[in-house]
Order: C-alpha cells, then structure tokens, then sequence
C-alpha cells in the first residue's frame, strides 16, 4: 500500500507539472539560478599568452573587479609595429562553465573556467578549432596603468570629484587634477551639475577615507575633453 501511495503521489504531480504555469515556474528556478551565479567570487587576476594572427602572442592580464567590472591590459609581442600595448574594460558575468566579458561596445569573449585557470573560448563562446589550449593562470598582480578611453559624466564639489561611466555605468572617485577642476568649472557654467568628459585614464585600488575598504580610483592621464551639453546617450 505504501508504495501505491508513492505511485499515486507522483502521478498526481505529472499532472500537476502539466497545467500551464508549472514549466513556467521550473524555468523561473533555472533563471533564479543563473542570475545568482552572474557574480560569484572568483580570482582577482589572471595572465597568460594568448593567440595573435601577426605577432608572437599576445601577454594578456585580466583583472575582476567584485563590483562586477574587468580591465584588460593586451600586450602584442612582435607586432608588425612592434610591441603595443592597449587597455580596456567592461562588464563580466560568470556561468557554471564560462566567464563572459563584455566590453564598452557590447562585444563579447569567452573563457573556460578550468580550475583557477581560464581557458581562451572562439568568438561564439566554443573551443578553439586550433586545438591548442591558451591559458590565463591565476597571479597577484597590480592594476595596469595603461590609459583607456573612457566616456563618463564628471562632477566635482565639496573638493571631491566622481566620474560615472558611460559603458558600466558605474560611479568611482577621480584622482582629481587642476586642470579637470579647471576644464569642469568652464563646462558647467553657474549650474552645478554632472559634465560628459571624454578622457584617457587607468585605474587604481585606495582605500575609502571612511570605510577603509579598498575601492577602484579614476586616475586621469591628460586634461580630457569637456562636452558641455553631451551625455552618455549622446
């Protein structure tokens, strides 16, 4: 009899899970579950040799940020050019699998997480067809200060100066100079409000004054360009 119960109990809920809403509310739990592994804590970075069509290689560190942004530093070894060295940085999700990375242009790359390494995936997340594997290994190192162009509104008052990013969307404090004082004050006229500013920067890890929390610093290499009517959707 025990068993019949068991029996009618699990029939009775394939018919439940048949009624409209139940697979709705299988795929709301898979959704739940990938939405909560969108930032897990992961190794803060990663450097390897990857794949170069006309140079050597390219040494490439990559750096997570747990507020969920990246900054790459790509160096081209050998290039036709010689060496050349370029920043960039966006927005990163993790899979069960794969680390996904998004840039300020919405172009995607893909690793493998094998480990606490990373595995460089093809253009559409898929293994290389080259059937070499290219790693990123896991090291302790500094945040590059290769300049990246970045687009962001930038204010400054009561001597501290934020910038929001245009491409994360994402608000840092600014290693302010006089000259960005000096460019802001000109660009916003009488009205204290937040100014578009094109400008090359890298970043820096300080801690907050208040919390002493480390936390991710804009610093400034040049003046930049004030725009004063512009915006991020401009």
């Amino acid at each position: 009899m025990k068993v019949k119960r068991i029996l009618l109990a699990a029939a009775a809920l394939g018919m439940i899970c048949a009624l409209p809403g139940c697979n709705n509310r299988a795929e709301d739990t898979v959704q739940k579950v990938s939405q909560e592994q969108t930032l897990q804590p992961m190794q803060q970075s990663w450097r390897g040799v990857l794949p170069c069509a006309d140079c050597e290689g390219i040494e490439t560190t990559l750096f997570l940020n747990q507020d969920g942004t990246w900054i790459m530093n790509e160096r081209y070894l050998n290039a036709p050019k010689g060496t050349v060295i370029f920043g960039s940085r966006g927005r990163w999700a993790r899979t069960a699998e794969k680390l996904v990375l998004t840039d300020e242009k919405g172009h995607k790359r893909y690793f493998h997480a094998k480990g606490d390494k990373l595995e460089a995936q093809s253009p559409d997340g898929k293994p290389l067809i080259s059937g070499r594997r290219f790693m990123l290994e896991p090291v302790n190192a500094p945040l590059p200060v290769t300049p990246i162009a970045m687009r962001g509104m930038y204010i400054y008052t009561a001597d501290v100066a934020i910038f929001t990013d245009c491409a994360t969307g994402k608000r840092m404090p600014v290693a302010n100079t006089v000259q960005l004082e000096q460019g802001y004050a000109a660009a916003r006229g009488v009205s204290e409000k937040p100014v578009l500013i094109s400008i090359k920067a890298h970043f820096t890890l300080e801690p907050n004054p208040d919390t002493e929390k480390l936390e991710t610093v804009l610093v400034p290499d040049g003046s930049g360009e004030f725009i004063a009517d512009g915006g991020c959707n401009s």
